[in-house]
C-alpha cells in the first residue's frame, strides 16, 4: 500500500466517521484532502479505497441513496458513510 492510498483510506474511515452514518462524504472531499490541487490525480484511487473499506465492512457506498455492492459496476457519483 503506498503512502496516497494509505492516507486516503485514513481520510475517508475520519471524515465518514465525523459524519456519522446518517450524513456521508464523497470521495473527492478525502482526494482534496489528501492531494491539494493535485486532488483530480487521486480520485480513481479514492473510489478503490471506498470499495476496499466497504469489502472490509467499515463503510457503505451509496448511490441515489440506496446501497451498492463494492464489487458491482457502476458508474456516476457515488457518496460514502459509516455503517
Amino acid at each position: 500500500m503506498g503512502s496516497a492510498e494509505r492516507d486516503l483510506r485514513t481520510t475517508i474511515l475520519e471524515m465518514a466517521r465525523r459524519r456519522g452514518p446518517s450524513s456521508s462524504i464523497c470521495p473527492s472531499d478525502a482526494a482534496r484532502a489528501v492531494g491539494g490541487d493535485g486532488w483530480r490525480d487521486l480520485m480513481d484511487e479514492a473510489r478503490e479505497c471506498a470499495r476496499e473499506l466497504a469489502r472490509a465492512g467499515e463503510v457503505e457506498i451509496t448511490q441515489k441513496g440506496e446501497v451498492v455492492d463494492p464489487d458491482a459496476v457502476w458508474r456516476g457519483p457515488i457518496r460514502i458513510r459509516t455503517r
